[in-house]
């Protein structure tokens, strides 16, 4: 087998032998991990403060160390950085860079740390500034949907269970229904965010240091909350990149509910809505076609952070204590998860508004099934009929209705008192659509009283909470 000509500086003193090049081509991360050598700068700072703090390196070795590391911040951020797969990940790069530039202090920095706590707390620091843009974003989506359901608080459309005409409701209230689940998700959200919160620097390998490290201070430096409180699962565990992961698994399930309604109510056969040209496309044979790609795409891509979600939970799942190299796979899904988010919750955001109801073909649509069939036998029961026997009535002339090919509004009343004697003419006020939606006026109905109350309080949510994270 070839082998490398040059033996690995930095850990290479115990090997007599050089890695093959396909092992150190295998086993090297540096093609995606550099993705995190903003926050590997950000910890080495925060490490050699520390570091000088308790007397091991010098003030002249702290402001090198500083000086460097900020040369090699301006040169990955244009692109100069002599990025080599030898030195296997970002850690080693960035070390040996330093160590180039500033000589014998850089060689210092790697002093009462691994690559294993450092790695734990950079990707944490990632993912901890992902999820501060995935709220602005997330917090984004919810205002677009929120704004259309209150344009929308008297907008009639059919409500469905197994996909059936059920019960007709107000348009703004379905929309407040998806406001709901991503609420819910804003909230796992930030739960993730307070167990991810916690610092493993100074952990070392697994079983800390002997150097008198003062945790508490990197910790602070980095404005985590606090140091982790045991050095092997500092090092070892990734449950809160797989509680993320968890957590967008389920926002993008939701989106993909949502793309599916849309989805559904653009077909000639609904006819619902109709989403601006910029977010479909055409066919190449079709001339007609008008494609929901947008929303095919989020459909889609649920899958492949559903994916994220099991590879990281089989990752962790047979690993004895404590760090091994299967956590190296750890962030591509992360990462990948992370931008499918973003980049998902981006576009949304800026379809939303341009969704247009179709007023009158969903005011027709629930004018079909028989909606407010319910609405008559609640009427009856409220006339002094027990529910079963109401229920049973209304069947009766819900099978009228059907045999006649018509709708039990255009019954007449004498016909409806002949199934029931307590029927009288202000039944006509409640069997109507108009009439069903406005008597369902209690908190969480789909009265447009309701949905316009219901608007205003999950606006005063999001603004308290566009407050709380600024």
């Amino acid at each position: 087998m070839s082998k490398t000509t040059n033996s690995n500086t930095l850990w290479g003193g115990r090997f007599k032998e050089d890695s093959d090049v396909m092992v150190k081509r295998f086993t090297s991360s540096i093609q995606f991990d550099q993705k995190l050598a903003t926050q590997d700068i950000m910890v080495s700072l925060a490490h050699a403060h520390m570091l000088n703090k308790i007397g091991i390196l010098k003030r002249s070795e702290l402001e090198k160390i500083n000086s460097g590391l900020e040369k090699i911040k301006e040169e990955i951020e244009s692109n100069t950085f002599p990025w080599s797969e030898d030195l296997e990940d970002v850690h080693m790069n960035i070390e040996s860079r330093l160590t180039d530039l500033i000589g014998i202090a850089g060689k210092k920095l790697h002093t009462a740390r691994s690559r294993n706590d450092q790695v734990a707390t950079d990707i944490r620091l990632y993912l901890r500034e992902a999820i501060d843009e995935i709220k602005i974003e997330l917090r984004k989506l919810q205002i677009s949907i929120i704004t259309l359901a209150r344009s929308n608080a008297t907008t009639i459309m059919p409500g469905f269970t197994h996909l059936q005409a059920a019960q007709p409701i107000i348009f703004g209230h379905h929309l407040l229904a998806w406001n709901e689940m991503l609420d819910r998700d804003y909230c796992r959200l930030v739960d993730c965010l307070h167990r991810l919160n916690e610092c493993p620097l100074g952990s070392a390998a697994l079983a800390g240091t002997s150097f008198p490290i003062d945790r508490h201070m990197t910790s602070e430096l980095l404005r985590f909350n606090k140091p982790t409180e045991n050095s092997m699962d500092g090092v070892s565990d990734r449950d809160f990149g797989v509680e993320f992961c968890s957590f967008s698994a389920l926002l993008m399930a939701h989106l993909s509910r949502i793309s599916e309604e849309i989805i559904l109510w653009m077909s000639q056969q609904f006819d619902f809505i109709s989403i601006p040209d910029s977010f479909c496309t055409g066919s190449s044979i079709m001339p007609q076609k008008k494609n929901p790609d947008i929303p095919e795409l989020i459909r889609g891509k649920s899958g492949r952070v559903t994916g994220n979600l099991i590879s990281l939970l089989t990752l962790i799942k047979s690993q004895p204590l404590a760090y091994n190299k299967d956590n190296q796979e750890d962030k591509e899904p992360i990462f990948d998860t992370v931008e499918t988010i973003l980049s998902s919750l981006r576009i949304f955001s800026q379809m939303v508004p341009g969704i247009k109801p179709n007023i009158e073909k969903m005011f027709e649509s629930a004018s079909i099934g028989h909606s407010t069939a319910t609405d008559l036998a609640e009427y009856l029961v409220r006339k002094g009929i027990a529910f079963r026997d109401a229920h049973q009535a209304v069947g009766g002339i819900v099978a009228l209705a059907i045999e006649r090919n018509t709708s039990i509004d255009k019954i007449e009343l004498s016909v409806l008192q002949s199934f029931c004697s307590n029927i009288q003419e202000d039944v006509f006020d409640v069997i109507t659509l108009e009439g069903s939606v406005k008597s369902r006026n209690h908190f969480g109905a789909t009265s447009p009283e309701q949905v316009e109350a219901a608007a205003r309080r999950a606006l005063r949510r999001l603004e308290e909470r566009g407050k709380e994270d600024c």
